[in-house]
């Protein structure tokens, strides 16, 4: 974890206020301890089931005392403001003097949990004071048990844990995207809107920069050496031994040479070592005098742009994109670094928004086909059954599909994803093994390159997400949940020939709930917003739209239970019959964070 560069800065922090009533002649002494107890427990719970994405436990900070008016609000703001605090909890079982002691930072992301106790009136005071945040414009998650405990119950409930941990990920997501970068290398690619990347969007909504470069800046790196020599002897001898190579689909008139591939092998591990130096820096280079270079470009996440202007005369970008967002490599098991194919930056914002939720390796694809039963069982003859008897939707792509994604890690024996910190070296090598490297089609890659190749295994639960830009409206986002399916050998290859043999397919049932654009597998497809999609592991849909609403991205299609949905309370006063509309209103009313 310590040689890892991504996460050069400090890390956000959350802030537990504990408010109080702040009368003293009894009432105040009264509740001191109990107050300060119940913050230290949602410390102590907060620390215990969330992580950073470098491994370490979240840490919090509670305010020194008891919040009781606006002196004790303003020490605690100044006490968070010094800590690197990000997130803003405040918590109580008491009533407490609403305007006096809540949290007025317009750019900290903040909830409140109102203990559900009938000795002292803390839903009260919870309700007042989500209506002064409402009434402010400064909206707050409110947190409120559903069955009434003792006053001296210090247990956390099922349903307040869910809440707190779902809050407290999606707005650790926002605080630790704040003040980073998007890193642009290259323009557009292939006239894709995604890849047109929007600066005033990153900068209003998600409190980034968008870093850019023009790939003469890689060609310049690879032609004077601006890498560590010593790391690209040992990553080229690492992929030699680790990355087997596979069928060459090229035909006789378009096969390169093996001293051609072999220098392909050489420049792509050359990219791989300068886009984690450009994101992140890295200090060896300024011991080569190229101090500049070395302070890289604070970026969270990149995109690279590669067809055409790059690939039609260099080495593509599959190899540099898929090892990048693996969470290997020749260093060993570590963080993934999100690197978007095409510059795809609103995908990569899906990867980001993934990651930063699941500390997991995201899933770049083409969203490339719908295969209907009927389609599949005139092809190949197979009948699509379980959760794919509605159809499946095949996810492919040459790039930057991280090698996680072949579902070689397992979690109670079950095909999964996992932190880095909790991949073993068996399962590292299990996904080495699972993929082969083609030399890539020489029509598509004139420049030539190597392509990953993989097929991931069934049953794995995915949530696939997507940002579009919208004129008029701004960002939404859209999301699917649902299932990886594994094809009879014979059944996939006919259908993943079709399209292209050497890359990485991954089979998708998403979840179908009979209505809107989950009535059936093709409506799914049919209102994909864009050419593309990420998924990550696990069904995290309800924490992708919590983390929507704090960024104000309204969410136009989802499959996610009704039940889970956890949004600002504000949210409610603009609909609740139709939540969908609701937080089209709400976003457009609040606008973005930082515009």
């Amino acid at each position: 974890m310590s040689k890892d560069k991504t996460w050069i800065t400090k890390l956000p922090k959350i802030g537990i206020r504990p408010t109080i009533d702040g009368r003293y002649g009894g009432v105040r002494e009264s509740l001191e301890g109990q107050v300060m107890n119940m913050a230290k427990a949602a410390a102590k719970h907060i620390s215990e089931n969330l992580k950073y994405p470098n491994g370490e436990p979240v840490e919090c900070v509670i305010s020194d005392t008891c919040i009781g008016g606006v002196v004790e609000a303003a020490a605690c703001a100044e006490k968070f403001d010094a800590e690197n605090v990000g997130v803003s909890l405040t918590v109580t079982p008491c009533w407490c003097y609403g305007s006096e002691t809540m949290d007025m930072d317009p750019l900290r992301p903040k909830a409140v949990w109102g203990f559900n106790g009938t000795e002292r009136p803390g839903a009260v005071y919870l309700a007042a004071v989500l209506a002064a945040h409402a009434q402010k414009g400064l909206p707050a998650f409110g947190i409120y048990g559903r069955d009434v405990q003792d006053a001296g119950d210090t247990s956390i409930p099922a349903d307040v844990s869910e809440k707190i941990l779902r809050f407290t990920k999606a707005g650790l997501a926002a605080a630790m995207m704040k003040g980073k970068s998007y890193l642009s290398m290259g323009g557009c690619s292939m006239g894709i809107g995604g890849s047109i990347v929007d600066q005033p969007f990153f900068e209003e909504y998600l409190g980034m920069r968008v870093e850019a470069i023009d790939l003469t800046e890689m060609h310049r790196r690879i032609r004077d050496g601006i890498y560590d020599a010593d790391e690209y002897e040992k990553a080229l001898a690492w992929v030699k031994e680790n990355c087997p190579e596979g069928e060459d689909v090229n035909s006789p008139e378009t096969t390169r040479s093996r001293e051609k591939l072999d220098a392909e092998w050489e420049m792509s591990v050359k990219m791989a070592l300068i886009t984690e130096d450009l994101m992140y820096g890295n200090p060896k280079l300024a011991e080569m005098g190229y101090q500049e270079e070395a302070r890289g470009h604070n970026a969270i996440v990149s995109g690279f742009q590669g067809q055409r202007h790059w690939t039609d005369a260099y080495t593509n970008g599959d190899f540099m994109e898929a090892i990048s967002n693996s969470s290997f490599d020749w260093n060993g098991i570590r963080a993934p670094r999100l690197v978007a194919t095409e510059n795809d930056a609103m995908n990569g914002v899906s990867m980001l928004f993934g990651y930063l939720l699941t500390n997991t390796a995201q899933v770049f694809a083409d969203v490339r086909t719908y295969w209907s039963p009927d389609s599949v069982k005139r092809v190949t003859g197979h009948q699509l059954d379980g959760v794919a008897k509605d159809g499946i939707i095949h996810l492919i792509n040459s790039g930057s599909a991280s090698l996680d994604g072949c579902g070689q890690q397992s979690i109670d024996g079950q095909p999964a994803m996992k932190p880095f910190w909790d991949i073993t070296e068996e399962e590292k090598d299990a996904c080495l093994k699972a993929t082969t490297w083609h030399p890539s089609v020489t029509e598509y890659f004139p420049g030539g390159g190597w392509s990953s190749k993989f097929t991931t295994k069934a049953g794995m639960p995915i949530t696939m997400s997507r940002v579009n830009m919208v004129k008029g409206l701004g960002p939404v986002l859209q999301i699917a949940e649902g299932w990886t399916v594994e094809l009879p050998d014979d059944v996939h290859k006919v259908l993943d020939d079709r399209t292209n043999s050497t890359w990485p397919t991954t089979w998708f049932a998403p979840r179908i709930t009979g209505k809107g654009a989950f009535s059936d597998t093709y409506s799914v497809m049919a209102n994909w917003g864009a050419n593309h999609g990420a998924f990550s592991y696990g069904h995290i849909g309800a924490d992708l739209i919590s983390l929507a609403s704090i960024l104000r991205i309204p969410v136009f299609m989802h499959n996610v239970e009704e039940g889970e949905i956890f949004r600002p309370a504000a949210w409610s006063s603009y609909g609740t019959n139709d939540r969908e509309g609701a937080d089209f209103r709400a976003c457009a009313a609040y606008g973005s964070i930082y515009g």
